[in-house]
């Protein structure tokens, strides 16, 4: 019986690991380092998972736009984007705008995005938001009942234990 049991979990685990895939959920996300972001980014593109933006993704956290393909980014209705020019700290201790990182930023987004900044001024230091109807008309919605997490994204989904008593009952009848 026991045996029975543990060869059909290893069947359903296995047979979850084709039919899903991993996800990573962006929450509150306030950004950094420009090329920190870059870097992480191109890994992500490289694992073929989905990226769900489920809160805040500002600043140089938004280079997900451009690094990740657009069918592979899912917003919710708590998406929301923050940008803003590119910085650097003056001689002084005080943030001065990056002319050159700013225009490197831009050049990543995708065009529709690049046109909803143009049309609010570009990228200066104030903040600018893009969130709602706006951002569910540019990116696809996403629900959450995808298996998503905000630290190390899942490599499979694993059976629930519902669903593995209920095949358990059919496998004994």
């Amino acid at each position: 019986m026991k045996f029975l049991t543990g060869l059909l979990a290893a069947v359903l685990l296995f047979a979850g690991m084709g039919a899903s895939h991993a996800v990573v959920r962006i929450a509150d996300d306030r950004g950094g380092r420009i090329g920190t972001y870059v870097d992480k980014y191109q890994d992500l593109r490289q694992s073929g998972e989905t990226v769900i933006i489920d809160g805040l993704c500002a600043s140089a956290c938004t280079i997900v736009l451009g690094a990740i393909p657009h069918d592979r980014i899912c917003v919710t209705s708590h998406a929301t984007l923050g940008f803003h020019a590119a910085w650097d700290f003056g001689s002084n201790g005080r943030a001065i705008t990056n002319p050159e990182a700013t225009q490197m930023l831009y050049a990543m987004y995708p065009s529709q995005v690049k046109r909803w900044i143009g049309q609010r001024g570009g990228l200066t230091p104030r903040m600018l938001f893009l969130r709602g109807k706006q951002l569910e008309a540019m990116y696809k919605p996403c629900y959450l009942d995808a298996q998503a997490s905000t630290a190390k994204p899942s490599r499979r989904s694993l059976p629930k234990a519902d669903q593995l008593e209920t095949a358990r009952g059919q496998l004994l009848h």
